[in-house]
Formats: structure tokens, sequence, C-alpha cells
């Protein structure tokens, strides 16, 4: 069964029920104070942390004395804008006794459907996981609208968890695990320990939201079960309104473990391997040589370009011989390869008239 304690990159994500009382609309400041200590815990055994937040429209609302139940959308808009500041400030001040620096990251949908913008948020995140700061993801609510939200912080933590190769997620929630009923309703409602596949059976006992501040149900966990354990992550559904709920978990506490398919990173390349090339990259020994060590494809070992690509799309990358060696996700267009091919990583700024990324194509980005 899966465990917290082999974690190495673990995403949390955290309801607006557990973080914002229902009651008062005000922040529970010894619960986050509380999942600081736990994220502390685990940054201090090597683990790189990221948090999936909601909250802003909870604690905006409170804060502009909006009325309760659905709102309109320009004024949950503005109660994200206003509660999303203070959320922030909160992560920010928990976590500074302890030695780490939080960084807050608005997304939306549209950042994941396009290939380019999606390749910059992972380079982001990987960036500040690699500084050691840990990242507060949450839905970017002040500009989306219904065409382009996730539409639950459920979808976007399995989708944060993909993009960074994370190999633990866990979601925090109000009830302790998937049951093969509500078991709210149903007395006789029996939790699963473990689900090896999600069935078709599996999903036919799911059900919809039950909070008055969650939008998600255990329909949307299931879906973000599934796009999680397809991406090689382990994901677990448990009881999220004690303190140090992280330490619970690891404890023994009433939750399901979702089975990963794989491992995260085999899971990435396979995606890309399966990718439709947009155009060719050619290498010289050296760089073809380096690419067979596990390293990223620098500008300065390309001797040829071919095709009309964009940033973030497929490539093959060839050797002198016209040998395939990977296929990547490359990150300048074609005119911009062509202009630093051969260039070395500190002149690519004065040959494109603006800073770049060192790499064209990252190993991370590349199936051999």
């Amino acid at each position: 069964m899966a465990s917290l304690t082999s974690a190495k990159r673990l995403v949390v994500k955290i309801g607006s029920a557990l973080l914002v009382d229902c009651t008062t609309g005000t922040l529970r400041e010894d619960w986050l104070r509380a999942l600081a200590q736990d994220i502390a815990m685990y940054k201090a055994r090597g683990c790189d942390v990221v948090i999936v937040s909601s909250g802003s429209i909870a604690l905006g609302r409170a804060a502009l004395k909006l009325p309760k139940g659905a709102l309109p959308l320009e004024q949950s808009q503005a109660a994200a804008a206003v509660g999303q500041i203070r959320l922030a400030r909160a992560y920010e001040e928990d976590l500074a006794p302890h030695g780490i620096m939080a960084a807050q990251v608005l997304v939306t949908l549209e950042d994941s459907a396009d290939r380019r913008r999606y390749l910059n948020s992972r380079a982001t995140l990987e960036t500040l996981l690699g500084l050691g700061v840990v990242p507060i993801v949450n839905e970017n609510d002040t500009i989306a609208t219904d065409e382009i939200r996730f539409g639950d912080n459920d979808r976007l933590a399995a989708q944060v968890a993909v993009t960074v190769g994370a190999d633990h997620l866990v979601l925090l929630s109000d009830v302790d695990g998937f049951y093969t009923a509500n078991p709210a309703e149903d007395p006789a409602a029996r939790r699963f320990d473990l689900i090896e596949e999600i069935t078709p059976e599996i999903e036919a006992m799911a059900g919809d939201a039950g909070s008055g501040l969650s939008k998600g149900g255990m329909k949307t966990k299931l879906m973000a079960a599934k796009t999680a354990t397809g991406a090689g992550c382990a994901l677990a559904i448990t009881q999220g309104g004690v303190l140090r709920p992280l330490t619970a978990l690891e404890g023994g506490a009433a939750c399901t473990w979702f089975c990963p398919k794989g491992d995260p990173q085999a899971a990435r390349k396979r995606w890309i391997a399966a990718m439709k090339p947009r155009g060719r990259i050619g290498v010289d020994a050296g760089a073809a040589a380096a690419l067979a060590r596990g390293k990223s494809l620098l500008p300065a070992g390309v001797t040829d370009v071919a095709g009309d690509f964009g940033r973030g799309d497929p490539v093959t990358i060839s050797d002198p011989s016209g040998r395939m060696l990977a296929m990547g996700l490359v990150r300048y267009t074609a005119a911009e390869a062509q202009l630093i091919r051969g260039c070395r990583s500190d002149e690519i700024e004065t040959v494109l008239g603006y800073p770049g990324r060192a790499a064209l194509v990252h190993r991370d980005d590349m199936a051999t």
C-alpha cells in the first residue's frame, strides 16, 4: 500500500471548508499553523511540497460582507481578489517561522490546455521547488470564467501533480476516504482502504458535493484520481479537519489510497514519445554524447533546424548520421532555434534581443 513516508514530491490539496470557518468566514488559524508544521516535517526530509489551496473567495466574501449562497460572477471575482491576498499572506506568515518561503501561483485551465503555457508553468514550478520554495497554487478566480475554469481544486491538484511529476497527492477532505455509498445517508456504506483500479462499478458509487463551501464531490475526486494515477502518482483521500492531517495520515488515519500506474517520469516520457513531431533538430557528436548521458540539449550543440514549430511543440532530435536520438518538447520557436543554433547559453540574449532559457530541449521534456 502507498505511504507518505516514501514521498519525494508531494502535492496537498486543501479545500475551503478546511481553511475557512463556515460560520464566521474567518481563517482557521490554528489549523493552518499545524499544517505548516507538517509541511516543515516533509521539507526537512528532503521532500518537495506543493500546496493547492482553495479559500480565496470564502475569505473575500467575509471581508466584503457579501451574502451567503451563490454569488454573481463579478462578486465572486471581487471576493477572490480580496481573499487571495489574505490567503497568500497567511501561508507566508505560518511557513516563515520554519524557515520556509512561500510563493503564490495562480493558474487557469488554459495554462494546462496550451502546451507553451503548460511548459512555462512547469518551468516556474520546477525552479521554485529547486530553490526550496513551497508554491501555493490556486485557480485564478479573479479572471477565470466558466469556459476557462478547472471548476474545482481536486482537478487542479491532479493537474499540478502531473505538471511537477509528483509521486504522491493527498486530497484533504471532509470525509475519510472513498465509500461504496454516501456514509451520511447509508449506515451500511463501506470505506475502501485501497483501490487498485477505477472501474465502472467504482465510478457508479461516487456522489456529488455536500459541503456548503466546497465545489468538489467524490465524482471530481475520482476524476482527479484517474489523472494522477495515470501519470504515476499515488493519491489519497483522507479527513483533513484534524490538526496536522499529514502526520495523522502517515500514522495510520483512515483513508483511501489509489494505486499509481508506473512512476511519474516514465508516464511523462511515454506521453512525449507518443506525440507527432512538428520538426527536427540535428545535433553534433558532442551534443549526441551529452544526450546519451541524460543531459539537456543546449543550442551550442545544434547544427540543423527543420520544420515550422512553436514553443512547446514536439520535435525529433537526430545525430550527425540522421539517426533519431530522442523526441522532446522544444522551448523555442523554429525561427528562434535557427538564430541561436551553435550559440553558447550566455549569447542567447544578445542574439535574440531578449532573455531565453538555457536549454533548447530540457531533459525532463525529452523521451529517448
